[in-house]
C-alpha cells in the first residue's frame, strides 16, 4: 500500500501528476521480481519526515531520499517491510539526472526493495549492484542508485549530492535470501 503525505505533495509541484495506481502496480511487479514474499508499505513524504526517521532509527540528523525498514523474520512472509521516500529529494535527484519524478521514485522503490530482501551494497561485494542492474533492465529504468556513485559513465553529482545519494538499510537487516 502506498501512502502519500499531502503536505509533502504540496511542496513538490511535479508530485501532483503522480499516479498512485501506477506506482502501486510498479511496486507489486518489482516486489515479485525481487522475490519478496510479504507486502510492502510505502510512504511518500517530506525531507523533514525522512530527517526525523533517519535521526530516530539511524542516529543521523539529515534528510535522505529513501529508508528501508525490514520486518522481523517471523512476520516477513506476510509483511516484508516498509519504505519511506522523500518526494522533495526525489524531485531534486530527478532534475539532476534528467528524468521524471515518477522514474526517480521507481528507481528508489527498486533499491529499497532490494534492501528489504536483505542485500546491502555497502557490505556486499557488488551483489546488490549486479542484481539491481539486472532488474533495472527488465523494468526499463534509468541508471541505478549504486551506479550513480560507483561508475564514471553515470552523471556524477556534486560532492554533497553524492553523499546524500548513499543508501543504507535501517532497523535490523533482513535475513539474506539469495535467489536468482
Amino acid at each position: 500500500m502506498i501512502s502519500i503525505d499531502p503536505q509533502a505533495l504540496a511542496l513538490v509541484p511535479d508530485a501532483t501528476a503522480l499516479s498512485k495506481p501506477g506506482l502501486t502496480r510498479f511496486l507489486n511487479r518489482a516486489r515479485k521480481l525481487v522475490e519478496l514474499e510479504g507486502d510492502v508499505e510505502l510512504l511518500l513524504t517530506s525531507d523533514a519526515e525522512l530527517k526525523r526517521l533517519n535521526r530516530a532509527f539511524r542516529n543521523k540528523n539529515k534528510a535522505t531520499d529513501i529508508l528501508s525498514f525490514p520486518s522481523p523474520p517471523e512476520v516477513s512472509q506476510h509483511h516484508a517491510g516498509d519504505l519511506a521516500i522523500s518526494l522533495q529529494t526525489s524531485a531534486r535527484q530527478a532534475a539532476q539526472f534528467g528524468h521524471t519524478l515518477d522514474e526517480e521514485l521507481r528507481i528508489l522503490i527498486l533499491h529499497g526493495l532490494l534492501h528489504l530482501y536483505g542485500l546491502d551494497h555497502e557490505t556486499d561485494e557488488g551483489e546488490m549492484a549486479a542484481h539491481e542492474a539486472e532488474l533495472r533492465a527488465i523494468l526499463k529504468l534509468p541508471v541505478s542508485l549504486i551506479a550513480r556513485v560507483t561508475t564514471k559513465s553515470a552523471p556524477r553529482p556534486g560532492k554533497a549530492a553524492a553523499k546524500r545519494s548513499q543508501r543504507k538499510t535501517v532497523a535490523r537487516p533482513a535475513k539474506k535470501r539469495v535467489k536468482r
